[in-house]
């Protein structure tokens, strides 16, 4: 569909970046857990009965990594290296209440990582299943590294709070 065409093309500046002191001057940028889970499960519910599992997966990753390149432009743009990168992307979900961001493996010239984010926004405390769940996290994990290194990546989570792992553990390969 042509750009002039859609309704919802996504802007940081109209969205994301609007103006909160004129938009809840009494309430501020924050909400609580409950209200990003009630639309995040919500809508997946509503894209998986209408398009099937893998499809509202993938779909999940996709607004995940444009919202990862989005995230890289507003608050980590300024990483020089790889350390650097780690660090704000820990900072920025700690100051978000995103989760407990670690890296557990850095191979940067294979462009192979394992990540962890402890206390998930996503998932932390739900029933245990035998899936993982977090596919927006893969996503926008993947927008991220994508807009740091200029390579594509595929991120996949491996451990999940809902599988028993208390912690969300996300591999990133470079795609060749």
């Amino acid at each position: 569909m042509p750009d002039k065409e859609r309704k919802y093309k996504f802007s940081w500046k109209d969205t994301v970046g609007a103006d909160m002191n004129a938009a809840r001057p009494s309430l501020g940028p924050n909400t609580r857990i409950e209200v990003y889970r009630l639309f995040q499960f919500t809508l997946r519910d509503i894209l998986e009965q209408h398009y099937g599992t893998e499809m509202a997966d993938t779909l999940f990753r996709e607004a995940g990594a444009l919202a990862g390149r989005s995230f890289f432009e507003q608050y980590l743009s300024d990483a020089k290296d790889v350390s650097s990168l780690a660090a704000k992307i820990r900072d920025s979900f700690s100051e978000f209440g995103m989760g407990i961001f670690r890296v557990e493996e850095a191979a940067p010239d294979n462009g192979h990582f394992i990540f962890t984010i402890d206390e998930d926004l996503d998932c932390s405390g739900l029933p245990d299943t035998a899936d993982v769940i977090c596919v927006y996290d893969e996503g926008f994990i993947q927008g991220i590294l994508e807009s740091f290194s200029g390579r594509g990546f595929d991120v996949r989570e491996i451990d999940c709070w809902c599988t028993g792992s208390r912690t969300c553990r996300f591999e990133a390969k470079n795609r060749v």
